[in-house]
């Protein structure tokens, strides 16, 4: 299993609890995603890492431009060496961003703009990119961009993570990308919905190549035993990654208590 870890601070912050997160064993660290600020930071960590992975939790893809967020990307997945992972979901459902409370129309943009971030992605000579879509329409494409340079480094794409939700449209499009988010943050989905949810994605998959199953909840800084307690039936049921994700820090301690965390590694399952 791998562990990564959301770090929710400022920018003041966030590099050196990067850098703390990588010495202290952890395998990845994950942003909120606050308007695109979030692959700024991610940029400062890249410049300041060499080895922890890199990612948002999670853009909410039909919020923005999809040939912003893969040019963004692309561009980070270069300058990082290749360790750049994008959890895309449909943003938060209780706000009424650009008149989107319909979540199926905010579902149907979601899936047109992984297409679009898909072929951006592929290394085809995108001034012959069209794309003709419900939401989305591109032309064909003519500027004088070297292509190559708007290209990630890893192949055949960067790993796209969704949430692997309950319900059929959810299990299809997590079978379909690299990792499905059965998150655990509101601490009702145990082990056993995992399990159940793997199942399900995975009689759907089509697609030989490995697939990641990602959860997230809390582990004590203080007590390993406790906190291998918490992971472990997630490991049984088949988790890849545990993503450590408390959401609400205490007061102006926060960053503290955060650090203390950090610091503490990730939980060693024996």
């Amino acid at each position: 299993m791998k562990y990564g870890f959301v770090l929710s601070c400022g920018l003041d912050e966030v590099v050196e609890l990067a850098q703390e997160a990588e010495a202290a064993g952890w395998d990845g660290i994950f942003l909120p995603d606050d308007w695109m600020a979030a692959w700024i930071k991610l940029t400062a960590i890249a410049m300041h890492t060499k080895r922890v992975l890199l990612g948002t939790m999670l853009t909410p893809l039909p919020e923005q431009d999809p040939w912003y967020v893969a040019a963004q990307t692309a561009i980070l997945d270069r300058l990082s060496n290749g360790r750049i992972i994008l959890t895309a979901g449909l943003g938060v459902l209780d706000l009424d961003k650009f008149g989107m409370q319909d979540n199926k129309v905010r579902a149907q943009r979601l899936d047109e703009a992984l297409d679009i971030l898909d072929h951006w992605w592929s290394g085809e000579e995108m001034r012959n990119f069209r794309y003709e879509g419900r939401y989305y329409r591109l032309q064909e494409m003519r500027a004088d961009v070297d292509w190559r340079s708007h290209q990630p480094l890893q192949k055949p794409r960067i790993p796209i993570w969704v949430v692997g939700g309950p319900k059929q449209t959810q299990l299809r499009r997590a079978a379909r990308w690299d990792g499905a988010v059965v998150t655990n943050s509101d601490k009702t989905l145990g082990a056993e919905t995992l399990r159940e949810r793997k199942a399900a994605i995975l009689a759907l998959r089509t697609s030989d190549r490995p697939l990641e199953f990602i959860t997230e909840g809390e582990t004590p800084a203080d007590d390993p035993e406790r906190a291998a307690a918490v992971v472990r039936p997630f490991a049984e049921a088949g988790a890849t990654w545990w993503l450590e994700s408390r959401w609400e820090w205490e007061g102006v301690s926060r960053n503290e208590e955060m650090r203390q965390r950090v610091r503490s590694g990730p939980p060693a399952l024996r």
